[in-house]
Parts: structure tokens; C-alpha cells; sequence
């Protein structure tokens, strides 16, 4: 018998179609990341409304998991593995002191977000650099909330209601723009671009100052 939490029955062909993309992926050991591209990334994810039951619910998280820290990353949304789905994980154990004061950027501790929304929570905002798993090799400058409130249902159906701020609120934002279809290159200072390997050689300083008078952005 399928169980489905506390979620309302989802439309039968949402169901098979959602169920046919993560089943499969739930006999891999490590699926790949789906690239800019792909038609997952650029469409609104379908709500999650007990397409899985409890057992592959908790099976693909546990896989995504696998997969962000894999990579590595500190978030991965459900479109990433090619299936629309309003599903994302995220956790950062990242520790610099270097950076902990200028970025914000401090521990998130693991959670598997359905259905989230975002609103910020205050009109203050945050520029750094961020990459994509789903954008490999490069890194851009995008303006961010520095706080944000997240509603979201939790695995066990109970919806939930977090505030984050600085790095952690970062994340946030990423993770849920990849189920509205929005790739951080749609925000990204588009002069701030550059490779992994440039980035690591000249731009990765806590902050962007030097960034900015380079390469003017």
C-alpha cells in the first residue's frame, strides 16, 4: 500500500510521468547532473503531491544527497537530475573564518525542502560569486536577498517556515529558483563570468571588490 503523508492525490498522469523519471535514477549509484539545456532546468517544476510514496521519497532524497555531496555542492534541486519535481536538498559544512564575516557564510545543517517559496526579509542585498552544478566550470557575481523566508513542506508532510540569512540565503534562493526554471546565469552580473580556474587564480578573496574594478561590473 502507497502512502502519501498528508498530501492531496496527485493527478494520475503527473503521477506516472514523475514516477517513470525516478525510478529508474533510484536503481543508480550516482546519476549524472543534468547541464544548461536540458528542458528540466527551464520549466516550472510539477508541485509535489504524493507522486512517490514515503519509501522512494526518502530513497531520492538520500540519493540526491549522494549526488550533491558527490559533486561537491551545498544545494541540488530535483530538475538537476533531469526530473521537474519542487524538490531540492541542501547543506553546507563549508568553515573559513576568512570568510565567515564578509559572506555570511556559516554551517547549514541538512534539509529536504517540497513545495518551497521564498520572500525576502528585508529589500537589503548581497553580492557575490556563485556557481552552478548544472552550469559546470564557471562562476558569476549575482545580487541575492541577504535574508529570506522559506515556506516549505518537510518529508513528513508538515509544512515549516525558516529564516536565513547571508550565505545560507544564498542557497536558499539558488535552490528554489531551479524549480521556477531560473539558472543562476539569468540573475548572474553577466561581466563578472569567468572559468573555475580563473576564479580560483584571481577572484577568490572574500570579497568581490577587486572583482569588481577588473573586470568592470
Amino acid at each position: 500500500m502507497r502512502s502519501r503523508g498528508n498530501y492531496d492525490g496527485a493527478v494520475p498522469s503527473e503521477t506516472a510521468y514523475i514516477r517513470d523519471l525516478v525510478l529508474p535514477l533510484l536503481e543508480t549509484d550516482m546519476p549524472p547532473i543534468v547541464q544548461l539545456g536540458h528542458p528540466a532546468l527551464r520549466q516550472p517544476a510539477l508541485p509535489y503531491n504524493g507522486q512517490l510514496d514515503d519509501g522512494e521519497l526518502a530513497a531520492f532524497i538520500a540519493l540526491m544527497r549522494r549526488v550533491m555531496h558527490a559533486a561537491p555542492g551545498v544545494g541540488l534541486a530535483a530538475p538537476q537530475l533531469g526530473v521537474p519535481l519542487q524538490l531540492a536538498v541542501l547543506e553546507d559544512h563549508f568553515e573559513d573564518p576568512d570568510l565567515t564575516d564578509i559572506r555570511e557564510r556559516h554551517p547549514l545543517q541538512f534539509f529536504a525542502a517540497l513545495n518551497p517559496e521564498y520572500r525576502p526579509a528585508s529589500p537589503e542585498m548581497a553580492e557575490f560569486f556563485e556557481g552552478c552544478l548544472s552550469f559546470n566550470g564557471y562562476q558569476g557575481v549575482v545580487p541575492r536577498f541577504r535574508s529570506v523566508t522559506l515556506q516549505f513542506t518537510d518529508p513528513a508532510g508538515a509544512s515549516q517556515q525558516r529564516s536565513f540569512e547571508g550565505w545560507q540565503a544564498r542557497i536558499v534562493q539558488h535552490e528554489t529558483d531551479h524549480l521556477n526554471g531560473t539558472v543562476y546565469v539569468d540573475k548572474v552580473l553577466t561581466r563578472s563570468l569567468c572559468s573555475n580556474s580563473e576564479y580560483l587564480r584571481r577572484w577568490a578573496s572574500p570579497s568581490i571588490d577587486e572583482a569588481q574594478r577588473e573586470l568592470g561590473f
